[in-house]
C-alpha cells in the first residue's frame, strides 16, 4: 500500500529568493525539472512553495521510506546544497 511523505525545502538564507547566485538559480531550475518528472511519474502529488519562499514542500507517494529518502537524496538543489530538506511521514486525509 503506497505511503506519502512530506519533503520540507528550507532555503539556505533569509530573501533566497531575490538574491540567488547563479549558480544557485541553476540549481534550483534542475530541482524544479526533477520534481516536474516525478510529477508526472505520479510520484509527486503536489510541489510548490510559500509566496514568500520561507519554504516549499513536495508530498509523495512511495512503497517505502528508503524510496522516498532516495527521492529527497536525489534532488539537485538538495545534493548542491542550496537547499536544506527534511523527510517527513505524511497522513493524508483527503485527495
Amino acid at each position: 500500500m503506497p505511503k506519502h511523505y512530506l519533503i520540507m525545502y528550507h532555503p539556505p538564507r533569509d530573501g533566497f529568493a531575490e538574491n540567488a547566485t547563479p549558480d544557485e538559480s541553476t540549481e534550483v531550475m534542475k530541482h524544479f525539472e526533477y520534481l516536474k518528472q516525478l510529477h508526472a511519474e505520479k510520484v509527486v502529488l503536489i510541489a510548490g512553495r510559500t509566496e514568500d519562499a520561507r519554504f516549499g514542500i513536495a508530498l509523495i507517494e512511495t512503497e517505502r521510506e528508503e524510496k522516498a529518502r532516495e527521492i529527497l537524496d536525489n534532488d539537485p538543489a538538495v545534493k548542491a546544497k542550496v537547499f536544506i530538506a527534511e523527510l517527513l511521514p505524511f497522513s493524508l486525509a483527503l485527495r
